[in-house]
């Protein structure tokens, strides 16, 4: 009897191991191929132990030459549309622009440097999800980046005041 509960765990492991894979591939179906003029990113994160400790934070942007002195962002944000009959998220950057930057006084002569220049404003934090892929849209030439946050175990307490 206790052979026979060990294959069919065995089996059953085999299962699931063969199940993921083409569940990732049948979750790219949800996300079509990207229009002309748009490229598609891909982002499919590692499994983590407690993934209600993480964040992703999608920085969108390009490489521009600038200056070193002055600070620049580009106008524009990541819009979330939920993909219907999946209830998949996906992102996408339609418009990048115009660049703005602070106005601090440099030498004309100074050298320009390539330097990648993201959107303005808050940091677009998601959910951290290693089931589905993070799927952005952006035009070409947008470039596409990613920052893993993560959070500690421990907690501290507020204290009365």
């Amino acid at each position: 009897m206790r052979k026979l509960y060990s294959i069919y765990s065995i089996c059953i492991f085999m299962i699931l191991c063969s199940i993921v894979p083409v569940q990732a591939a049948d979750n790219m179906k949800a996300f079509p191929p990207s229009e002309e003029g748009m490229v598609r990113y891909v982002l499919q994160l590692p499994k983590q132990d407690d993934e209600s400790l993480y964040k992703v934070e999608l920085i969108v942007g390009k490489i521009v030459k600038v200056d070193k002195r002055n600070k620049y962002f580009f106008g524009g944000k990541i819009e979330v549309e939920t993909i219907k009959g999946w209830g998949f998220p996906r992102y996408n950057v339609t418009k990048l622009g115009p660049m703005v930057g602070t106005i601090i006084a440099i030498d004309p002569n100074e050298p320009k440097v390539n330097k990648f220049i993201k959107l303005g404003g808050e940091a677009f934090l998601i959910r951290y999800n290693s089931r589905l892929p993070i799927v952005v849209y952006a035009r070409e030439g947008v470039e596409v980046r990613y920052r893993i946050w993560s959070a500690d175990h421990k907690t501290k307490k507020l204290e009365e005041g």
